[in-house]
């Protein structure tokens, strides 16, 4: 049987017994309806992982008793980060769970022409909040010990005026010549622009361009943008990354 994995955002120590927050009482005893005695792993995003040992299971709280740690490195062997236009939904959900669990290092979220904003501030801080949750369950599920950085989300021109990106820049445009194939290795880290539903405008293509990112096409077929960035931190990650 599979050993549950959790995210504390806390210290954590070899000896120490500490209870667990709303979000891991609520999947451990709710859900999943563990007992004492029960075997977990713990990280906290610093590094390494915690064997940890179910103490108490109670309706309203629980705790786990911590018993060795595991210095285990996850960190992704090539440094990449997604800069992704923010598209409705379960498709953003599915774009972040499968970008975390593909080894990306940053997400960058973007507002973009095509991009379906939410109406306000709140419900964007909600969504931000929300994104946070989906990070966190696939660092959980598939074995990641860090968390990728989730920047605020930012609009199209702001992210243009940010800092460059050092590094290889590419942005996806089914029009575009060239293949991840046909590129060099890169010898720093990897940025990659991904479109909303319906895909970037000509003139984000164009500024991205200005900015130094690659066009690159993805075969001959036009990918949903949920699909898209999946498949192209796929090719990445085994031209380049730790999927080889």
């Amino acid at each position: 049987m599979r050993t549950t994995r959790l995210y504390l955002n806390q210290s954590l120590s070899v000896g120490d017994t500490i209870e667990l927050d709303e979000r891991a009482h609520r999947h451990v005893v709710q859900v999943l309806r563990l007992r004492p005695g029960a075997e977990l792993v713990l990280f906290n995003g610093q590094g390494g992982e915690y064997r940890a040992t179910l103490t108490e299971a109670q309706k309203r709280h629980s705790s786990v008793s911590l018993t060795g740690f595991e210095p285990r490195d996850t960190r992704p062997a090539l440094p990449v980060t997604l800069v992704q236009g923010i598209s409705k939904g379960d498709r953003m959900d599915y774009s972040l769970q499968k970008a975390t669990e593909l080894g990306v290092s940053r997400i960058q979220p973007v507002l973009t022409q095509r991009s379906q904003a939410p109406g306000d501030a709140r419900r964007l801080d909600n969504r931000l909040e929300h994104w946070r949750g989906v990070v966190i369950s696939a660092c959980e599920q598939c074995g990641r010990n860090e968390l990728p950085e989730l920047g605020a989300v930012m609009s199209f021109q702001e992210w243009l005026g940010s800092p460059p990106d050092t590094g290889l820049g590419l942005v996806l445009d089914p029009r575009a010549d060239t293949g991840l194939p046909g590129l060099a290795p890169p010898e720093g880290e990897v940025s990659l622009l991904i479109g909303p539903e319906g895909g970037l405008d000509e003139t984000e293509i164009l500024a991205a361009r200005h900015r130094g990112f690659t066009p690159v096409r993805l075969g001959p077929r036009i990918l949903r943008t949920e699909t898209a960035g999946v498949a192209a931190l796929a090719v990445i990650q085994g031209l380049w990354g730790d999927l080889r």
